[in-house]
């Protein structure tokens, strides 16, 4: 099959950039276009400052199949060209772009601006899968031949996915998280400076604990054909943020429905594995790694586990206070919690055939 022609919108920005390695040499996506605030002959040349300096930060350098793909400015970009969109850019340009993308063409989101509306979907691969049917309900309430996916909060994916078989097995009833998150979250936004965060925790990320819990609540939820019944979990949580470079780092505790030793509450977790068969491309053999060392996971350590699309627990113990359990989590923000994560969600729709209606082979 051929592989389907991609953009990439908002290229040059740190997401953007995470979507450019992801898509690099991919078996489904050809990367066709960029598209940045200005046509440029190449994203080769759109990354050169004034000064001759380059805007790129990852540390690995540029693929090497991308540094000669066109750039268009949005202005000039046609959605109609590509079968398929992916978008790194700011919530308040995404509510004035992706409704026109998805007029016509599918397009994964890093943004927040559709994660709220009921007939949108919040999906992590291998966690909530079924919800997926409810883009047929978004299209036709819309008119819309594409859709809108945007992946959750990266903070939430993480607890999530360890979450997932524990409600399966025996049922969440309340959960408490502190996180420790990574400075890559904030982008290169302002509210992050170094000499604030250089021997510092920060202990306030501002909207961050009202974006955990609402979409945890979504994710975990119940799906029927008219939309998504919110799971009924008590969710309270601190979010802060530490002085690292990548990966989330997240204390949690779980008050369990039904009560389990910490042998079974291992069992289930170890035994939750939605890629084990075959695998899509960007998925990791394991969705999560316990470690029985204490003093594991650590975000320098255990981020890129799974090439950064596995989350690690540790410290897994029995939670007298809530009666459940309570660990340590790790989980890459910038892969599985945002462009890479966004990548193997369009692989999933690929397989599930739902990028076929839509794609121009």
């Amino acid at each position: 099959m051929s592989r389907l022609k991609a953009a990439i919108v908002g290229a040059t920005g740190m997401a953007g950039q995470q979507f450019v390695q992801a898509l690099t040499q991919h078996p489904n996506f050809e990367v066709v276009v960029m598209v940045t605030s200005r046509t440029l002959s190449s994203y080769k040349e759109a990354l050169l400052e004034a000064d001759g300096s380059s805007r790129w930060i990852q540390n690995t350098p540029i693929p090497e199949d991308m540094l000669d793909v066109p750039v268009v400015s949005s202005k000039e970009f046609s959605p109609t060209s590509v079968d398929v969109i992916f978008t790194a850019i700011e919530s308040d340009l995404a509510k004035e772009l992706e409704p026109w993308f998805a007029q016509t063409t599918p397009t994964f989101s890093t943004a927040s601006a559709f994660r709220y509306f009921e007939d949108t979907p919040l999906l992590i691969t291998g966690v909530n899968d079924d919800h997926a049917d409810l883009i047929r309900k978004q299209q036709q309430e819309r008119g819309w031949k594409g859709f809108v996916l945007p992946v959750p909060n990266c903070t939430v994916t993480g607890l999530a996915i360890t979450l997932k078989p524990l409600q399966e097995h025996f049922g969440v009833q309340n959960v408490l998280m502190v996180s420790m998150q990574s400075i890559s979250g904030a982008g290169r936004s302002p509210g992050v400076r170094s000499m604030d965060i250089l021997d510092n925790i920060i202990p306030y990320i501002p909207n961050e604990e009202g974006k955990v819990r609402r979409e945890l609540l979504k994710i975990l939820g119940g799906y029927s054909g008219e939309g998504i019944t919110p799971a009924e979990i008590n969710v309270n949580c601190i979010c802060t943020r530490a002085n690292v470079i990548d990966g989330h780092t997240e204390s949690v505790f779980v008050g369990l429905k039904e009560q389990a030793s910490l042998a079974e509450i291992k069992e289930a977790i170890r035994g939750y594995n939605p890629f084990a068969g075959p695998r899509l491309h960007s998925a990791p053999e394991q969705m999560i790694h316990i470690f029985d060392d204490p003093f594991r996971p650590q975000p320098r350590l255990d981020r890129e586990l799974g090439g950064g699309m596995t989350t690690s627990m540790g410290r897994l113990e029995e939670e007298a206070v809530l009666g459940g359990v309570k660990y340590v989590l790790v989980s890459h923000n910038t892969k599985m919690g945002a462009g890479k994560g966004a990548v193997l969600l369009a692989e999933s729709m690929l397989a599930r055939g739902i990028l076929h209606d839509n794609a121009k082979l």
